[in-house]
């Protein structure tokens, strides 16, 4: 299994023994300290995903739809709110629309902290905006509740909410256009597996602040690549926004440090290069040590007795018994 350690802890522990009440009871379920559930922690497409500072390569003739769905004035099914102040930078936001995601979290303590608003714009791609389109309770519930921040805290004039996008070459440029604006990247998620927009952003040289809770705090190293935030406290949070941008704007250098500190931790552990040489050496570990070691042939036997006992001994007991016609 490919997954990242923070995750295991928690996500797989409560599976080592449990119940199914009268049909079945499982005494050794999954070690999450197996060789198995190594960290092979995947990079970002960097034909996508790559430094905005790489002139060459940006995808310039996209501009004028990112400039469109960024400081569009009309509201659409696509897009609401405006940013009045386009020389503010931006705070940018990319995620599904639901409660652990948390990006209603994001948009309420960003719109409680005046300090915040006055030195950044927020930009949050999320779900939907008419409710009418989602058939998804939860995503329904937050869809009501940003439309109630948007109107509760008057944002408009310095948030943008979009609906998800699902074109990766211009969610690439996306990231880069937004990094053009000094702004960051904010991941405020609750729990996090891994954090796939967090290697995005960083790859694009964007300074990222990430929960710490799940794999973002082990991608970033607080302070040098990036910044641990605690959705559970979002206060501090927003207060540490204000700190970085108002560094930021008394020293421009700072914000480039972050950058730079971002995407030296990307060439570091997470490229593609080094996601398949890990894959490809775990492979061959993980296949000799199954070899010699006669591993999964005891969990083999019980999943096959876990068939039994659901499936295979009432279609048994269903079958008619021969009989003798001569009797």
């Amino acid at each position: 299994m490919l997954c990242s350690r923070k995750n295991t802890i928690g996500q797989y522990e409560s599976h080592t023994a449990f119940t199914l009440p009268g049909l079945y009871r499982v005494v050794h379920g999954i070690d999450v300290f197996d060789p198995k559930f190594n960290i092979v922690s995947p990079g970002a497409d960097m034909t996508i995903y790559f430094p905005y500072s790489d002139k060459e390569k940006r995808l310039t003739a996209l501009h004028n739809s990112i400039e469109k769905l960024l400081y569009g004035t009309e509201q659409t099914d696509e897009y609401i709110g405006s940013l009045t102040d386009r020389s503010k930078p931006i705070i940018f936001s990319m995620a599904r629309l639901d409660r652990v995601k948390n990006i209603t979290g994001l948009v309420e303590s960003y719109a409680k902290n005046s300090k915040l608003r006055e030195l950044v714009n927020l930009v949050v791609v999320a779900g939907y905006i008419d409710v009418k389109k989602s058939s998804d309770r939860e995503e329904i519930e937050r869809i009501e509740k940003m439309h109630d921040l948007m109107k509760q805290y008057n944002l408009n004039g310095e948030f943008r909410w979009i609906t998800a996008q699902t074109n990766r070459a211009r969610n690439g440029e996306l990231y880069r256009y937004i990094a053009d604006t000094k702004g960051a990247f904010v991941q405020p998620a609750f729990y996090e597996a891994f954090g796939l927009t967090v290697v995005e952003a960083m790859t694009c040289g964007l300074p990222t602040f990430a929960t710490n809770h799940g794999g973002p705090a082990e991608i970033i190293e607080h302070g040098v690549s990036g910044f641990h935030i605690d959705p559970y406290h979002p206060d501090q949070a927003s207060e540490l926004l204000v700190d970085f941008f108002q560094r930021c704007k008394e020293d421009p250098n700072h914000w480039n440090k972050v950058s730079d500190g971002g995407l030296q931790r990307i060439y570091e552990r997470y490229t593609w290069k080094i996601y398949s040489e890990r894959l490809m050496t775990l492979a061959g570990v993980y296949s000799f040590w199954k070899y010699v070691s006669k591993l999964e042939r005891r969990e083999t036997r019980r999943y096959l007795e876990m068939f039994y006992i659901l499936k295979f001994r009432d279609l048994a007991n269903s079958v008619p018994i021969a009989k003798d016609d001569a009797n």
